[in-house]
């Protein structure tokens, strides 16, 4: 019987998951089938209940539902623990189900292996939200231990502040002012995203050597990104955070560690243009 994968997130129809995961199902002949789940948050017991019963083996979790998976689920572990967010959930050997997070794997794979100098880098994470526990996390093991954190809304920074208790937070309104001060700037909100709100500003005064990472895959290239290059800023999109989130889901999944060639990355392009 063919086994089923998918995805669950709002909004979630920009999501090139099927298309990463297909790819891999065919090239390692597995007999499996990645699709968008459009689940509501009441249909989220339902779903556990799918991967226990196996006729769902395995799902990805986008925004919104990172952290409101959560209660349905047996066990955390490793990042997932760590960080109270979940983007991959399965079913053990043991018909456990388990939460794991492959964001701040995806994280440091893609960017924070072109960060030298951790220890003496300043960081500034853009958003409060789900994926933020994640660069928290991937941040610190790179080695940053200077983190801080801003978000339009205040409770959502302390709330990351009582799991990360070295966080500095900072007030939105200075938003324009503080950026110039730090060496790594993510981009954890949805501003940018395709069809979305943007920033309604440039980031005009930073510093010449700033690395910015947008966690945005959709468009390639956000307003700020595009400015920022323009500057020769050191600029990441998110697709290879992406990628390295799916690979390490699949590995969970399948026992397969699944390869990224030219043709898979040429294939998430073109479906970005």
């Amino acid at each position: 019987m063919k086994k089923s994968f998918g995805i669950i997130g709002k909004p979630i129809k920009h999501s090139l998951s099927p298309i990463l995961h297909n790819y891999w199902f065919k090239k390692y002949n597995i007999d499996a089938n990645y699709s968008i789940f459009d689940v509501e948050e009441k249909d989220l017991p339902n779903l556990i209940k799918k991967i226990k019963d196996k006729s769902i083996r395995g799902i990805n979790i986008t925004l919104p539902y990172k952290q409101k998976i959560i209660p349905y689920l047996d066990k955390m572990v490793n990042d997932a623990e760590a960080t109270s967010s979940v983007n991959t959930v399965y079913l053990d050997n043991n018909e456990t189900v388990i939460g794991e997070n492959t964001d701040v794997f995806g994280l440091q794979a893609a960017y924070l292996k072109e960060v030298d100098n951790a220890l003496s880098r300043k960081a500034l994470i853009i958003g409060a939200g789900g994926v933020s526990p994640s660069v928290v996390l991937s941040l610190q093991k790179s080695g940053v231990k200077n983190i801080s954190i801003i978000n339009r809304t205040l409770e959502k920074c302390i709330f990351l502040k009582k799991k990360f208790n070295f966080l500095n937070i900072l007030d939105w309104k200075n938003i324009k002012q503080e950026i110039k001060n730090y060496d790594i700037i993510v981009n954890a909100t949805s501003l940018g995203l395709k069809d979305g709100q943007d920033f309604d500003f440039n980031f005009e005064s930073i510093k010449e050597k700033l690395i910015y990472i947008d966690t945005i895959y959709n468009p390639l290239e956000t307003k700020t990104i595009k400015y920022l290059k323009e500057k020769d800023i050191k600029v990441f999109n998110g697709l290879d955070m992406f990628i390295y989130q799916g690979q390490k889901s699949f590995y969970l999944w399948n026992k397969i560690n699944p390869e990224i060639d030219q043709n898979l990355i040429e294939l998430l392009l073109s479906k970005l243009k």
